[in-house]
């Protein structure tokens, strides 16, 4: 007979007590998230009148004596059912802020709408995919003893990929120090655009304000080389945002313009270092602007673009190949990361120059899980569209109790109490999510066969 492990001695346990059927409405609850936050406290809500209780709840009727509610982690790697959630949310996010919806009027899909793409610099050639890879003859070899070409045709998904020919020629400290100030790259960028659409307008640049509204949504992407890559949806509003109409002057071909004269003059200066000089950092030449489709036109779909941007938010660093996502507290925990060489050696980098004081301000080391970049993954401006808070209240309120219809206030008290699963509690958080996502796609598969048929 096969010894029971001790992940099913823990899972017999959880179903044979009295409160399993509580606890497992709980983790339902939460989507079967695979590390929820454990919660003790109560509320009570009362009659600003009368002083009557309303409504009361108390984790001490609670399995644990604790409520178990979602991590809320964006990441695949971290939360597969939290991920999801928070790519629902992005993917609602974006899309209202560019077909209309969730408080954004429907006439915004008539705005100058741009899809743009701005890409790191070259720190060194690399490794790519696709055609020969760096084909030269008669390439010779580089300072390093290194052949300075590669004549092979790589598969997209082989570890070289990305890698460079020769690590020693590869500028690292200016790959690292570059994403410490990608944040500022891209403040300095979109001060540009309203710069040059002002000045194309013939306006003062103090005047913009008056007569127009640039918004934008962007997400961070590395690349397989670990750098990171911009991708950004920019709309052009009346000076009001998305409930006025843009002037006349704000035409898609004006901005786009706009966008590659800002990305191409944009410079930033890092703080003069004396083992490495002066050193400044600008966007890559490739940018790729794009109007977005309006009804049958040309240009990229707007649920294709929403979906891209939700797509790529929910994955970590460690699942593109460039770093971890936890942090890094000591020089041996990067030489136990497993990661690729290349990307080791950028981690390595920060640490030294995180050490500097002259660099002590970019928190190098602090950010040398993520390769020294240090902003999120997806920032928008406010006028762009909803917020996250907002989409959570919305749900929250979809699903939790009907507000009181008398005057009433609210009294809550609550505490960390813990985190995580137990090994068997694990296993059937597990199995539930997998179920909530099969369901969830069934119901897609039936809604999208009811439209079709319409």
């Amino acid at each position: 007979m096969r010894q029971l492990s001790e992940v099913d001695r823990d899972a017999i346990r959880i179903v044979q007590d009295p409160q399993f059927s509580r606890w497992l409405d709980q983790v339902k609850a939460t989507g079967g998230c695979s590390h929820p936050i454990h919660l003790s406290g109560s509320t009570t809500t009362r009659d600003t009148r009368t002083g009557e209780i309303l409504h009361h709840y108390d984790t001490r009727d609670e399995p644990g004596e604790r409520l178990l509610v979602r991590c809320r982690n964006r990441r695949a790697s971290v939360c597969a059912p939290c991920s999801r959630l928070h790519a629902g949310d992005t993917y609602h996010l974006v899309r209202a802020g560019l077909t209309g919806g969730k408080s954004i009027p429907a006439s915004i899909r008539e705005h100058p709408r741009l899809f743009v793409t701005l890409t790191a610099p070259s720190f060194g050639p690399v490794h790519r995919a696709g055609e020969r890879c760096h084909p030269r003859r008669n390439a010779g070899t580089c300072e390093h003893g290194r052949r300075i070409g590669c004549g092979f045709a790589h598969d997209a998904g082989a570890p070289v990929v990305g890698q460079p020919l020769c690590a020693d020629c590869y500028d690292y400290p200016g790959h690292v120090l570059w994403h410490a100030h990608a944040g500022k790259l891209w403040d300095r960028f979109t001060a540009g655009v309203r710069r040059n659409l002002a000045s194309s307008a013939g306006l003062a640049q103090s005047r913009f304000p008056d007569h127009a509204r640039l918004s934008f949504a962007r997400v961070a992407e590395y690349q397989r080389r670990a750098a990171v890559h911009v991708h950004a949806v920019v709309r052009l509003d009346g000076p009001a945002g998305p409930d006025d109409e843009p002037p006349a002057w704000g035409t898609a071909d004006r901005i786009t313009e706009a966008v590659r004269e800002s990305a191409a003059r944009v410079l930033i200066h890092a703080p003069h270092s004396a083992a490495l000089g002066e050193r400044s950092f600008q966007w890559g030449v490739q940018t790729d602007v794009r109007p977005l489709r309006v009804g049958d036109g040309d240009g990229p779909d707007d649920d294709a673009v929403a979906a891209y941007v939700a797509k790529y938010v929910t994955k970590g660093a460690s699942e593109t190949g460039a770093g971890t996502d936890h942090r890094l507290r000591s020089r041996d925990a990067i030489d136990a990361t497993p990661v690729s060489r290349h990307v080791r050696t950028l981690m390595r980098t920060c640490w030294l120059l995180g050490g500097l004081p002259e660099y002590e301000p970019l928190r190098l080391r602090r950010w040398a899980h993520t390769l020294g970049y240090r902003g999120h993954i997806l920032t928008k401006s406010r006028a762009y569209s909803t917020t996250y808070a907002a989409l959570r209240a919305d749900r929250a309120a979809h699903q939790g109790p009907v507000e009181p219809s008398v005057a009433s206030i609210t009294d809550s008290r609550w505490r960390y109490a813990g985190s995580g699963h137990s090994p068997g509690a694990v296993l059937i958080a597990a199995g539930i999510a997998h179920d909530l996502e099969v369901n969830g796609g069934l119901v897609r598969e039936a809604k999208a066969r009811v439209g079709a048929a319409l």
